[in-house]
């Protein structure tokens, strides 16, 4: 197979946050799907904090990013992890129905976990969207 053809799949990027026990975290995700008119699906590394906070929480949200997004918010959710780092302290944020969402944003969703599938490396979670602008 020549894996260039995966480089022609459209993504976006996105930040999706939910609640640790004690603070919220959140991580980059490129792979989101809706599924149908009130259900979409993430995909989260298993390797991510992130990843194991949802399982907790059963809650997540999804930050739409613009190209026009804060400088600060790649490296932030991308590449240090929310077990270490605080990674809302210095980001804008608005909070709904409890979870943390990035201000700049293009918009966002916010779901309830409904179901979750394993993969050698990432966990697909199911959302059922309750909430969204």
């Amino acid at each position: 197979m020549n894996n260039n053809v995966l480089r022609n799949l459209s993504y976006g990027v996105y930040v999706v946050s939910t609640n640790a026990k004690d603070k919220p975290t959140g991580c980059i995700a490129n792979s989101v799907m809706q599924v149908t008119h009130d259900t979409v699906a993430v995909s989260i590394n298993h390797d991510n904090f992130t990843n194991q906070c949802i399982k907790e929480s059963k809650k997540f949200a999804i930050s739409i990013l613009g190209v026009d997004v804060n400088d600060n918010i790649i490296p932030v959710f991308g590449f240090t992890s929310g077990k270490d780092t605080e990674k809302f302290k210095n980001v804008d944020i608005k909070e709904v129905d409890g979870l943390d969402i990035i201000a700049d944003s293009t918009g966002y969703i916010i779901c309830e976990l409904i179901n979750q599938m394993e993969t050698d490396t990432h966990t697909i979670f199911l959302g059922k969207i309750i909430d969204g602008d």
